[in-house]
């Protein structure tokens, strides 16, 4: 099922209502994220920037990464968890698949990854991939 970008937008509020259950954890609280004030940690050619983790007013749990994945690369082997994943494209192309289905997805797309549905990402391009996960829920 392809899903727009518009519909996924409309989905992260459903999706955190939905997942919301009482869980330890700090609460988010309101804040501006600066890209170039994110901390950056390295792992051979590819970059990875938490922005956030934590709890909502409503209990559920999200967090929000972003990665720079170096040419022909993937963050790590596919995998499945109990979470919901969404995957925001900022530039470059990635190879998306999911449940074994793949995807070239360019910037501006979207990739969400239900619960249990294992998947995994790859750079296809010749320079940097850059994209944001949203994570949604708890393991």
């Amino acid at each position: 099922m392809e899903i727009s970008r518009r519909d996924a937008c409309l989905l992260v509020p459903a999706l955190v209502a939905a997942t919301g259950h009482a869980a330890e954890g700090p609460s988010l609280i309101s804040k501006a994220y600066r890209f170039e004030e994110l901390p950056v940690r390295t792992s051979g050619g590819n970059a990875f920037r938490a922005v956030l983790d934590g709890m909502t007013h409503a209990g559920c749990h999200i967090e929000l990464h972003e990665t720079s994945l170096a040419p022909g690369a993937i963050p790590h082997p596919p995998h499945h968890h109990m979470h919901e994943e969404m995957f925001f494209v900022r530039e470059g192309a990635l190879e998306v698949t999911i449940a074994g289905r793949s995807s070239r997805l360019g910037p501006g797309s979207v990739a969400f990854v239900s619960s249990n549905d294992e998947h995994g990402v790859r750079n296809l391009g010749t320079g940097p991939a850059q994209y944001f996960v949203l994570a949604i829920g708890q393991d």
